[in-house]
């Protein structure tokens, strides 16, 4: 891929990024919202919208501009292999079982039934669905796959997955020391979608794993964190302020725990794709 075409294809996939979510979440919610539909419904359209705008330009910038099938950036038909299924379940379901052997107490936020039904459908589909198809569709669909054919699948790997990483301190008035355990915990979660996606050469695999580490860590059902989260149905407030543990302040998705977690799951898959090769 020439340099031109492949740096186009980073700013096509950050401005499809942006439209998809401003013509989903901002304006049709907002018209929904408008004509008195209730907020839990909003979010269900909005997440479903906000995926099958994405798969749509990402399908047309693909094959119109590209001239590539989407087999060839790691988007075929939509098939999720159980193992990866599986892995989706345990990976957010142990983080999170670390942390509640740890010191903490359960706070249950007083909301009425349907801001409930807002909150956990915004955590399922615009958390969960909307942001795991989104996003993978994006950076390990058409970024990595652009980096691998420049130059190879070592910077196809890396180079998305930091620049995503960076994405998560933008606007954020986070610590130094903050900022650079968001990096080092995005990149190692990049890597880790960037790797499940290669091993089968499926991106739907990587957006299952993506989407239920979302809606189980960030949803709207549960949260732990070291405050109260109003956006949820409960939280799990921890006592420790241990920086390693707590994720600073962007919370448990970058702590030494989740990047365990991370590495885990990327060594599992590169034990896959080495077994494929023998």
């Amino acid at each position: 891929m020439k340099t031109g075409k492949m740096i186009l294809t980073i700013v096509v996939s950050v401005v499809f990024l942006l439209l998809a979510s401003i013509l989903s979440q901002s304006l049709f919610m907002g018209l929904l919202a408008m004509a008195g539909v209730p907020a839990w419904l909003c979010q269900i359209a909005g997440g479903l919208l906000y995926a099958v705008l994405t798969y749509i330009m990402v399908r047309l910038y693909c094959t119109k501009y590209l001239k590539e099938e989407m087999e060839a950036l790691c988007i075929p038909k939509c098939r999720i292999r159980m193992k990866w299924a599986v892995t989706a379940v345990l990976l957010p379901v142990l983080v999170s079982a670390v942390y509640l052997f740890l010191p903490g107490s359960f706070v249950t936020n007083t909301l009425n039934t349907e801001t409930k039904l807002a909150c956990v459908a915004r955590g399922i589909f615009i958390a969960g669905l909307g942001a795991g198809v989104v996003e993978e569709l994006l950076y390990r669909g058409l970024l990595m796959n652009a980096v691998i054919k420049k130059w190879g699948k070592t910077a196809g790997i890396f180079a998305p997955s930091v620049f995503f990483a960076s994405l998560h301190i933008i606007g954020m008035d986070f610590s130094l020391l903050s900022c650079a355990q968001v990096i080092i915990a995005g990149t190692m979660v990049g890597v880790m979608f960037s790797l499940i996606a290669l091993e089968g050469q499926s991106v739907w695999n990587s957006a299952v794993v993506h989407g239920v580490w979302n809606m189980i860590i960030i949803g709207g059902g549960m949260t732990i964190g070291t405050e109260v989260n109003e956006y949820s149905v409960s939280s799990y407030v921890l006592e420790t302020r241990n920086f390693l543990l707590t994720g600073g302040e962007f919370g448990i998705e970058s702590s030494v725990v989740a990047i365990l977690g991370y590495i885990a799951v990327s060594l599992m898959a590169v034990g896959m794709m080495r077994r494929k090769v023998s």
